[in-house]
């Protein structure tokens, strides 16, 4: 992610603030433009649904609303144009369940829930992948989450996708239990981002391979999904996966089952491609002669996997191993990727591409 400056100071500012803490300006997060507008002081204190709010500079562009939830405990800082009939940003709109707000500690998971969902909606959109709501049940091609709370007496909440819904359990947003689960099942790296990354690559699948000319080089390339899943994920949690697993898969779970070999490997390249972008919209830049990553994240113009990933990632990766190992934390790249995960990226990269070159202007 790149950084951004308040359009009323033009001191740095960040993607979660809804305030300049240098001149106290509002601020809200504009997708159609990609940047983080300010907006006059008077306008601001009005609660949403009380009309547009004029933009610091009125040559940037039209007011714009906020949206509903930006004095909810979701505290979301994107807006709206003045005209859209919904309520909701692009973000919120795709939350469809929530779990108890009368209980504050969900209210927290809500909040924080959200704000990794916006920086994934920032990638998706950026790569031209922004999915629309799911309009219903029969609505094959949206998308909708659903955060749930596991509550005695009712059956226990599972975490996946299914058919363009993906659930949530709200605990994924507590860092204590997020942290004992990564060590009941031997993960290297558990984050509520990454978790979301993963279920929605589960829904890039859905969505643009499955069922079309697409699926046959998916096949090819992470095996054939027609064999049982249910099967396949017992046997992986029985017996543990293949010893030579990390020669070939991105993580042990990828190993468990095609669908499962995409989801992370789908989800890796999208932590690659937001990162690239992070380092070289900083200036970090530690790979030498090669290119420094593009301002703005663009899958038309992205460079080959190889070169992305060898020249422009994991030098920064190493770098960030090295200096967390100086602040006595682990590494927060703990990741191997051999050339046959590199070409399985390369594969993610393919036809994420074609997927990306459907949508509509």
């Amino acid at each position: 992610m790149h950084p951004f400056s308040c359009g009323h100071c033009q001191r740095p500012v960040f993607f979660e603030n809804d305030r300049c803490n240098t001149c106290g300006a509002a601020l809200g997060y504009a997708p159609a433009a990609g940047d983080m507008l300010a907006f006059d002081g008077a306008a601001t204190l009005a609660p949403p649904g009380d009309g547009a709010w004029a933009r610091s500079d009125p040559q940037a562009g039209p007011p714009l609303r906020p949206c509903a939830n930006r004095h909810s405990a979701a505290a979301c800082n994107w807006m709206l144009d003045d005209g859209d009939a919904q309520a909701l940003c692009r973000s919120c709109r795709l939350t469809r369940l929530l779990p108890a707000l009368d209980n504050p500690r969900n209210q927290s998971r809500w909040r924080t829930i959200e704000q990794a969902k916006r920086r994934l909606m920032f990638t998706l959109i950026g790569l031209g992948l922004g999915p629309d709501p799911k309009q219903g049940p029969d609505d094959a091609l949206g998308l909708e989450f659903l955060l749930l709370e596991n509550t005695a007496g009712s059956p226990p909440v599972t975490t996946g996708h299914a058919g363009g819904t993906i659930t949530l359990d709200v605990a994924e947003a507590d860092d204590d239990w997020r942290e004992s689960v990564r060590l009941q099942f031997g993960e290297p790296m558990r984050t509520l981002l990454g978790h979301l990354r993963h279920e929605a690559a589960h829904y890039l699948q859905y969505r643009w391979v499955t069922g079309t000319p697409a699926a046959e080089l998916c096949r090819t390339t992470f095996g054939d999904e027609r064999s049982d899943y249910t099967q396949a994920l017992q046997r992986h949690h029985a017996d543990g996966p293949p010893p030579n697993w990390p020669q070939h898969f991105v993580s042990a779970y990828a190993s468990a089952h095609p669908w499962e070999d995409w989801a992370e490997t789908c989800a890796h390249y999208l932590l690659v491609i937001d990162a690239v972008q992070t380092a070289g919209a900083w200036g970090l830049q530690l790979s030498g002669p090669a290119p420094a990553a593009p301002a703005a994240l663009n899958l038309a113009d992205a460079p080959p996997v190889p070169l992305l990933v060898l020249q422009q990632w994991l030098p920064v990766a190493q770098f960030l191993n090295a200096m967390h190992r100086s602040l006595g934390r682990h590494d927060s790249y703990p990741f191997l990727l051999p050339e046959p995960v590199l070409n399985k990226m390369a594969v993610v990269q393919q036809l994420l591409q074609q997927a990306s070159a459907q949508q509509p202007a």
